[in-house]
């Protein structure tokens, strides 16, 4: 062979996978698609009954509901509208649509794209894409402030620069999304979801919650090293993938500025300063607010049943809106963009005509994993996943186990989201089991590997629930950018972090190295 035939190969490879990625339907296709054959199944096997450990220890039967049953088909034309798709994850469509009213103003106002300027400038190229990464990772403490504010914005960022938008949007994805379970700071809601119902799992069912060298666990804080080594890990090596495998791909490829955002000029008007400056001083009055609402009326507090409840964390995403909002306004006011409040309210109209596509995706989406939830098939496919990894014959090799662990839940994540949902089903089984098989596979070891293969898998499914609302911002730049070819974009990120972080897991169990306090 040639060495011109050599250098082709992997082009041509590249081409075919592109191909096929282009032939996978539009996700609002996929999931009609899906509801139809989730119907059909559960026709066909509706009454299987099956059993799992429940968090008390105690077996909990399952059976399968048959939804084409009048009954069950009655429940589904009762919650398609409110339930399953208004009401889907505690209202998160709403809190989508509110947080856009806020950026809308921000973007619309060229308040975004000054500071998009004012960024690049301050920023090496090759510093860009770990920052956007790092960025990503800790906006979990926003929860999912980074899917709807960060990536938009890295898109930007890129574009200021003259590059393809995506390359920004790509990384920032990776850190929000993949990331979800690495900061740099201790005690994250992803921490105490997790802590709080392994040491439930494993009381449950006697087994000590402490760690191999024999420590209580704090459940908040019993990952704390592991992901604190691991945010770092993640920004080198999702750096890396950009550079080596997203970047020269995507700069290959055409794309188009939407008509609000000119970036043809990247030097900061005297105008835009002065609007920046303004806008420096709605920020600090908007923080002021927030302060006083996080210390007044969104205080924490306990409520009837001895439970801390912290509303100002609960309803972050609608701070960060008003926050928005905010310096949104002063920019615009002050750069003559706004002059009325018709302007405002028009710069929030054209957001709002945006948000069509993800409108009409949410709603066979949320109705679709409303179904997985009736009709216990969602709990179903986590059950086998959970049947085949205990079948694999590996009591001998706890470090292969750890390896299947991961394997099998991130392959079970490609079907069902859901972070607490899988975790509820799973932990219960594999807490005491693993524990059983080795007592070095301590509960906070098992459920370190739960997270490392719940975040990695998140990219490259339609199934998470802001894939399609990724795709459409996506979409602004390249319209005819498809969910086959988004996935195939991440799918480098996915190999990577999983292969990366797995690696890292083995080693601080493998040198005996704590995983938190």
């Amino acid at each position: 062979m040639s060495l011109s035939e050599t250098q082709r190969t992997p082009s041509t490879l590249v081409d075919r996978i592109e191909a096929i990625g282009k032939k996978i339907p539009d996700p609002v296709i996929i999931f009609i698609f899906l509801l139809a054959f989730a119907m059909v199944l559960t026709g066909l096997i509706g009454g299987h009954t099956f059993e799992t450990l429940g968090k008390d220890g105690g077996m909990v039967e399952y059976s399968i509901n048959n939804m084409l049953a009048a009954e069950n088909v009655r429940w589904m034309f009762d919650n398609a509208i409110l339930a399953n798709w208004l009401g889907y994850g505690n209202g998160v469509l709403g809190v989508i649509l509110v947080v856009m009213l806020g950026v809308g103003i921000a973007e619309h106002s060229g308040f975004l794209t000054a500071v998009i300027k004012g960024l690049g400038s301050r920023l090496s190229e090759r510093m860009m894409a770990p920052a956007v990464i790092f960025l990503g990772i800790m906006s979990s403490m926003a929860t999912d402030a980074g899917y709807l504010v960060l990536i938009p914005l890295a898109g930007l960022l890129y574009a200021g620069l003259g590059k393809n938008p995506l390359i920004g949007m790509a990384a920032a994805f990776a850190g929000v999304s993949a990331g979800f379970s690495a900061n740099l700071l201790p005690a994250t809601p992803v921490d105490v979801i997790i802590g709080v119902n392994a040491q439930a799992f494993a009381e449950a069912q006697g087994v000590p919650f402490e760690s191999s060298t024999g420590q209580a666990l704090t459940p908040a804080t019993m990952h704390y090293y592991f992901i604190l080594a691991s945010t770092f890990m993640l920004v080198v090596v999702g750096g890396w993938v950009t550079r080596r495998f997203v970047q020269p791909r995507l700069e290959k490829m055409e794309y188009q500025l939407p008509e609000e955002i000119d970036l043809s000029d990247f030097q900061l008007k005297p105008v835009e300063r002065q609007g920046l400056k303004a806008a420096g001083i709605a920020f600090l009055v908007s923080l002021g607010l927030l302060f006083a609402l996080a210390t007044g009326p969104l205080a924490p507090y306990t409520n009837e049943a001895g439970r801390t409840v912290t509303p100002y964390l609960d309803n972050v995403i609608i701070l960060i809106a008003i926050m928005f909002a905010m310096v949104g306004l002063a920019f615009g006011y002050r750069t003559g963009k706004f002059t009325q409040l018709a302007d405002v309210v028009q710069a929030m109209v054209k957001q709002m005509n945006s948000l069509g596509y993800i409108m009409v995706l949410t709603f066979f989406c949320y109705n679709f994993l409303g179904l997985l939830k009736h009709s216990e098939l969602g709990t179903y496919i986590t059950y086998l996943g959970a049947t085949f990894l205990g079948g694999l014959g590996l009591e001998s090799f706890p470090v292969a186990l750890i390896i299947g662990f991961v394997v099998v839940t991130a392959l079970i994540n490609l079907f069902v989201g859901g972070l607490v949902s899988k975790w509820m089903l799973l932990g219960p089984i594999f807490i005491p089991m693993l524990y059983q098989v080795n007592p070095d596979m301590t509960p906070d070891m098992v459920a370190a590997a739960y997270r490392v293969a719940d975040s990695c898998t998140n990219i490259i499914t339609p199934m998470m629930g802001y894939a399609g609302v990724i795709l459409a911002f996506m979409r602004k730049y390249k319209p005819d950018f498809t969910i086959g070819e988004m996935i195939i974009m991440m799918a480098p990120y996915s190999a990577a972090f999983l292969m990366a972080w797995s690696l890292l897991l083995i080693g601080f169990f493998s040198f005996g190295i704590p995983l938190g306090f």
